[in-house]
């Protein structure tokens, strides 16, 4: 605001007549002239003091100063006013008094925010219950939850946060940079807001007020206008953006940290220097902080989760802090999503928006949270508080929640939020009751289309009829499967896909990223998604068919390897999952140890091509479950040219084929002795002698065998050496080889219980890796070539004369350690290998004496699922097998054991005849003696 003067006036005459006003036009030439010297003189000194005052006011009102924070410039103001009374009078202005009050109606009034902040009326008391029963529940879980915390990830004071080391250096250099978002619609509490901010023990960065369809758009935008403040701004638009758009304007700021704060808090006057020292803990620098929070809904008796807003229910969960019931946070507590305001690095806030929301309608709060744990595995925390300082309270004002309510009041929001957060805990949001109470089951499904759930149906089905099982499926959603076609597929009432309750999972596949041509979001949300789920549920396997789409194969392999308890993830070929219904009989504890397991197929042949044409052709048509499974053809020096040929071209998909040929012909007993050693202790070799033929179900029974009585830790068989697949018709070790029928011989306890014998068998069997190893150094230190020289002499045993035999040493071993094999035993000695007893070593042989009767030694082989024939069903447990000794009379363990003591004719001497040999499993070499 200055002098108007008109364009046509010359600075001469307008002087002149100024002059000629002041004096009146009196006075002599000489005295008008240093009057109006002086007059002169004093208005120049004045123009330099409004030069002065406006370079100032020009600098402090720049966007980059606030003018009302440097108070020691105020005076300026203050001299500027009584200059502009003093100088600009209404004498001097009489002339131009109409031009000037243009100029003022052109320019409004700066107000203050005295006169335009406006506040809500808050006429009642604070809610409190009297229900001393809800008090009494509210109180007890919040204490319960508090108490896991403490045990499980630690929970500090509010003295104990502010002692921590943070990055920040609130006071120094590194000072962080605070955006804070206010975000506006009806509630009148702006001015409060940003009184307490501006009075903070940290000065913010930036503040910025959103205005977002709000009827209060004008009064808004002239509250922000009054407190003249550049690092205040206001953001306005017609459109209302909701509850996400504040986020989203979350990711513009360069700060290095963001406040969001809801209309209804007014945070107190240490509340940022309080978050942003807790933000650069190295505890919770990985966090979103807040003031009130939730804890979701725990499950009920009848398995089902309440409505978070369910009345007087303790599953209902908690609202923390929660003055209705006297509940106060006075130590960190870990909740599952934050209300009202949100305190994280600007970093953290790009994850919101990697899945597109349930409903952009409600639910950031939740969908925030539940986002930061699933992709940056980052908790949410509700700060303590001093409760006798409420400049350490984000929420000094806690009737203000009440005002114009919406999330309550409104049924139909209540029913979407629970549906949101019912929808992240079936898509592996872990929450506070997930990670107070760890569920165990046996297996979960995926499907990831509706031809894979009917697929796996059946074995889904075992699972979930087997007395003391659980099993769940998890299907993609989406376009891919939707639940309720899932949910038809398994003739489950489509109801099953709303009821909050565990039993089908649908991820919802497509929400992440919408249509897309890259695998990697299907990737991430299957990970993501299952590694959740896969901790809260904890299952022994994760079962899916082996021909799923190879980047979902990826996504499930990953999320069961992250977990730590040994979940398995079981690839099934569709042919195969209606012949391992027997997996929902393992034990949990077994079935993680699935793929544990290496079994080759180790074959010894030299000239027998038909033989050995058949047995490949039987092999080839066996179940493998998926599993890698090696073979190796092992043959002497005077193997046939067809032969070489027919294992050179055989094609074996399941697992690598190595040939071995012997350059000095070395006979039957090294071609099978040296066949095959253990690479580990999983590794399992299957010996096969060229005239053997197996059965299509041969695998599954080894498989089946393994896990039931091998990889179960509550299973103690460490007298099991090998798993036969034959079934013997007669008693080999007696001189007058009598029939035998094992189905006759244990109708008393099961026609068709499988048995433990302590003949090994050379006709079809697994042997286990300790034992063979074991039984390569016994062979080595008892080996020669006459019989009789063999110390060791088992009684009434026609073994004892047997030359040339790996066999008999191995039989030698087993008697004197009491160690027994597993046979099978089904109606007619129907078997997993037959022998076709052709002329080779020992059948035909010309220096054998004995004359074999095929028919005492082919057995018709299995070409059905042999489960339905086990007793019960299924395998017996470890200790209802019956065993035998080497003559096939009934003996326990421990008399198989003393047997061989008391022959005591091992290669240690030992003197008690309590006592056997023990070994060193790594090595094979005898190590001592030990009771048994």
């Amino acid at each position: 605001m200055g002098l108007i003067r008109s364009p046509s006036m010359r600075s001469g005459d307008y002087l002149e007549g100024m002059l000629s006003d002041y004096v009146g036009g009196k006075g002599k030439l000489k005295v008008h002239k240093s009057a109006s010297s002086r007059l002169v003189t004093a208005l120049t000194c004045l123009q330099f003091a409004f030069a002065v005052y406006a370079t100032f006011l020009l600098y402090y009102m720049s966007p980059a100063v606030d003018l009302r924070t440097k108070p020691d410039f105020t005076w300026a103001t203050r001299i500027a006013r009584n200059w502009r009374q003093f100088i600009i009078t209404p004498h001097v202005l009489n002339h131009y008094q109409e031009a000037v009050s243009l100029v003022k109606a052109e320019i409004p009034p700066l107000l203050t925010p005295t006169e335009v902040c406006e506040h809500e009326k808050i006429d009642f008391l604070q809610k409190k219950s009297n229900d001393a029963q809800m008090i009494k529940v509210k109180t007890e879980l919040y204490k319960e939850i508090l108490d896991f915390q403490s045990k499980s990830i630690g929970t500090e004071t509010l003295n104990e946060l502010m002692a921590m080391k943070s990055k920040w250096d609130l006071k120094g250099p590194n000072r962080p940079k605070v955006t804070v978002i206010l975000n506006h619609f009806k509630r009148k509490t702006l001015c409060a807001q940003l009184d307490s901010l501006l009075q903070q023990t940290l000065p913010f960065h930036h503040v910025w007020v959103l205005s977002f369809g709000s009827p209060n758009e004008f009064s808004l935008k002239r509250i922000v206008n009054s407190y003249n403040d550049s690092r205040i701004s206001f953001i306005s638009s017609s459109y209302d953006f909701k509850y996400y758009g504040r986020f989203q304007m979350a990711l513009q700021t360069e700060a290095d940290l963001v406040y969001i704060v809801d209309d209804d808090m007014i945070p107190g006057r240490k509340m940022l220097q309080i978050l942003s020292h807790v933000a650069g803990t190295e505890k919770y620098k990985n966090s979103v902080l807040g003031s009130i929070g939730r804890i979701l809904p725990f499950r009920q008796k009848d398995f089902t989760f309440p409505s978070y807003r369910k009345f007087r229910s303790k599953e209902a969960g908690l609202y923390l802090p929660d003055p209705a019931y006297d509940i106060t946070v006075d130590k960190i507590v870990q909740v599952d999503f934050l209300s009202s305001s949100w305190f994280l690095s600007a970093e953290l806030v790009k994850t919101l928006f990697i899945e597109t929301p349930f409903t952009f309608m409600t639910g950031e709060d939740l969908h925030l949270s539940y986002q930061l744990q699933k992709y940056r595995n980052a908790g949410s925390f509700v700060l303590p508080v001093d409760p006798n300082d409420k400049a350490t309270w984000g929420d000094s004002e806690h009737r203000l929640a009440y005002v114009s309510e919406t999330t309550v009041i409104f049924k139909d929001v209540v029913q979407v939020r629970d549906d949101q957060w019912w929808k992240a805990l079936s898509t592996g949001y872990i929450t506070q009751w997930a990670a107070m109470y760890p569920q165990k089951i046996d297996a979960l499904f995926y499907a990831h289309s509706v031809d894979e759930v009917r697929a796996l149906a059946p074995l889904l089905e075992k699972f979930r009829s087997t007395v003391g099982k659980k099993a769940y499926i998890v299907v993609s959603g989406g376009n891919f499967c939707p639940c309720e076609d899932a949910a038809s597929a398994l003739n489950w009432p489509k109801l099953v896909c709303k009821e909050r309750r565990f039993k089908i999972f649908d991820l919802a596949i497509g929400a992440l990223s919408g249509v897309s041509n890259s695998e990697v979001p299907v990737v991430q949300a299957v990970f993501s998604s299952m590694k959740g789920l896969i901790k809260i549920h904890n299952p022994s396997v994760v079962i899916t068919v082996a021909d799923i789409d190879s980047n979902v194969k990826k996504a499930l392999k990953m999320a069961t390897e992250t977990k730590s308890n040994g979940t398995t993830l079981v690839l099934l070929p569709r042919p195969s999952i209606t012949k391992v219904l027997w997996m929902a009989d393992l034990r949990s504890a077994a079935l993680p140890n699935w793929n544990r397991m290496r079994i080759s197929v180790n074959i010894v042949t030299q000239n027998r091509v038909h033989s050995l044409t058949r047995l490949l052709k039987s092999l080839s048509n066996a179940y493998y479950l998926g599993d890698e499974v090696p073979i190796s053809f092992n043959m002497d020096s005077k193997v046939d040219e067809a032969t070489i040929k027919l294992v050179s071209t055989f094609d074996w998909p399941h697992g690598p084929k190595t040939l071995r040929r012997r350059i000095i012909q070395g006979g039957l007993i090294r071609a099978v002795s040296e066949s095959w050693y253990p690479a580990s202790d999983d590794d399992f070799g299957l010996l096969l002698e060229d005239d053997i033929e197996v059965s299509p179900y041969f695998y599954l029974w080894i498989k089946y065998a393994l896990l039931a009585y091998h990889y179960d830790p509550q299973i103690s068989l460490p007298e099991l050496s090998s798993i036969s697949l034959y079934t013997p018709r007669i008693v080999e070790v007696v001189k007058e080889r009598p029939k035998w029928n094992a189905t006759e011989f244990f109708k008393h306890i099961h026609p068709n219980t499988p048995y433990l014998h302590q003949l090994p068998c050379s006709w079809g069997a697994v042997f286990f890796p300790k034992q063979w190893r074991e039984f390569y150094v016994y062979m080595h230190m008892r080996f020669t070539e006459d019989a009789k020289a063999n110390p060791v002499q088992i009684p009434k045993s026609r073994t004892n004369g047997w030359q040339a035999s790996w066999k008999k040493f191995l039989i030698d071993m087993m008697y004197l350690r009491g160690y027994v094999s597993l046979y099978p035993n089904f109606p007619n000695q129907a078997s997993f290998s037959t022998n076709h007893m052709e002329p080779g070593a020992h059948i035909s042989a010309k220096d054998n004496v004995v004359r074999h009767d095929k028919s005492d030694f082919e057995v018709p082989l299995l070409q059905d699922d042999f489960k339905a024939l086990l007793p019960n069903g299924k395998l017996p447990p470890g200790s209802k097998l019956p065993s035998l000794n080497l003559f096939n009379q009934p003996i326990s363990l421990r008399g198989l054991k003393a047997a061989g003591a008391k022959l005591g004719q091992d290669v240690l001497r030992c003197d008690n005849a309590t006592e056997i040999v023990m070994v060193d499993h790594q090595t094979g070499l005898p190590s001592r003696c030990s009771k048994f």
